[in-house]
């Protein structure tokens, strides 16, 4: 096993799960149920339950090798671990700008027009760009000062968005109208895969909470057991919210886009529910962020620290927090920058792609452990064999096989340039401390 680094071990089983569905769980799933219903309509259910195994092979992997590399960076530290200095330099671009950067400047720029129903203000630009300073300024902060206080941050985003959630499902079962439930809609294979192909985007995330494994207690019991949780918990929660949206508003659900899980508790409670919804919305893309802004300045601090990047200052730990602070401020700039420009849009399209290349290169690394004979007592390993490491490659190829065409050139375009400026980097130039 690789060791710890220096940084302070303070996250358990319960954190890891929070930091975990809090960035799985973002804005997405407050628009979901419509996308999938209007495609699927009864058939939902088996989109979701397909999306939740494909994740939970992938995240076995990744339970596996965390346990073992330890190390802070996560995804990064496994890639780099396994395959190299230029292995980790791709994924360490590809993490932070296809998956990360692009992702939180939309995900900024739908709170604030979430934040203008309430404030009108907010549609003004020089008031955006002053909320996204104050915004990342902010979680920069409470990021430097210390790990408690972000993983504080966290937890009540987490309770904060799930509460609008738990309050469908729960209540929503007094609402519901098994006649409302048939929606007129086709249950074909090919329909199921493809709109499994859009679910899966709503699942990623968990791998993101490992970007702090050198910070995480007990590592060989904590990471299997958190990152199972929090799939789990992900699966069954989608289920039941679509479940409960689909039968409360039958086939009207196709005609609230923007809003369909605000809609299902205006019905159950009036105009108070749909505001509670909104609110839950607000807090969940917050959330995301601030998950986005402890978990993402972990890889620029790992591909320092093994002098992949040029610039070693990104790997300084405080002399009083013990946090990474330069690659948290400059993470949290880029993601002010960022967000104040906006238009990205047709940008955040590379993240999907992004995820999936990582999961790709995760599951990679594990066979390539399992091949090496590197084995340690008392460590998770997936059960059976190489199965599903296997079942796990073939099931993202086939995803990556069917995203746009516009999107696989763009991601070889982005693959081509981060691999030239490697090499300017390597040759050209110094890495500098």
């Amino acid at each position: 096993m690789i060791e710890n680094e220096g940084l302070k071990r303070e996250i358990g089983t319960w954190g890891l799960v929070a930091n975990s569905v809090n960035i799985i769980i973002g804005a997405g799933i407050f628009i979901l149920p419509v996308l999938v219903a209007e495609r699927l309509g009864t058939g939902s259910i088996w989109a979701y339950i397909i999306c939740g195994l494909l994740m939970l092979m992938i995240m076995l992997c990744f339970a596996e090798i965390g346990t073992r590399v330890t190390i802070t960076g996560g995804a990064y530290s496994y890639i780099e671990t396994a395959f190299g200095k230029f292995a980790g330099f791709l994924t360490a671009c590809i993490f932070i700008f296809g998956a990360a950067v692009m992702a939180n400047a939309a995900v900024a720029n739908g709170l604030a027009d979430t934040l203008s129903y309430f404030i009108p203000a907010f549609k003004k630009l020089w008031i955006r760009i002053l909320f996204f300073a104050i915004m990342f300024g902010s979680l920069g902060y409470f990021n430097v000062r210390g790990l408690k206080k972000s993983i504080a941050i966290v937890k009540f985003n987490t309770v904060a968005k799930m509460v609008p959630l738990l309050m469908i499902v729960i209540f929503g079962w007094f609402f519901m109208k098994s006649s409302d439930l048939m929606i007129n809609s086709g249950n074909s294979l090919k329909n199921i895969g493809e709109t499994s192909l859009i679910l899966l985007f709503a699942f990623v995330g968990a791998e993101t909470a490992l970007n702090v494994s050198g910070e995480i207690k007990n590592p060989e019991k904590t990471i299997p057991k958190g990152i199972l949780i929090s799939v789990l918990l992900v699966v069954v929660l989608y289920i039941l919210i679509q479940v409960t949206a689909q039968s409360i508003l039958g086939e009207s659900i196709t005609e609230h886009r923007d809003a369909p899980l605000a809609e299902t508790a205006k019905v159950m409670f009036g105009q108070t529910g749909a505001l509670i919804v909104i609110i839950g919305a607000a807090f969940s893309m917050f959330g995301n962020i601030s998950g986005m802004v402890l978990n993402m300045p972990r890889i620029l601090f790992a591909a320092a620290r093994d002098k992949v990047l040029p610039l070693r200052s990104l790997a300084r730990i405080h002399h009083v927090f013990r946090t990474p602070y330069v690659a948290v401020i400059i993470y949290s700039a880029l993601g002010f920058i960022f967000a104040s420009t906006g238009e990205f849009k047709q940008l955040v399209m590379l993240s999907s792609a992004s995820y999936l290349l990582i999961y790709l290169g995760v599951v990679l690394s594990v066979i390539r452990f399992r091949i090496s004979g590197t084995k340690d007592a008392g460590l998770y390993t997936v059960p059976g064999g190489y199965l599903i490491p296997a079942a796990s490659v073939l099931a993202i190829l086939w995803v990556l096989s069917n995203l746009p065409a516009a999107e696989l050139k763009a991601m070889g375009i982005f693959i081509l340039v981060t691999g030239a400026i490697w090499l300017v980097i390597k040759f050209v130039i110094p890495v500098r401390v």
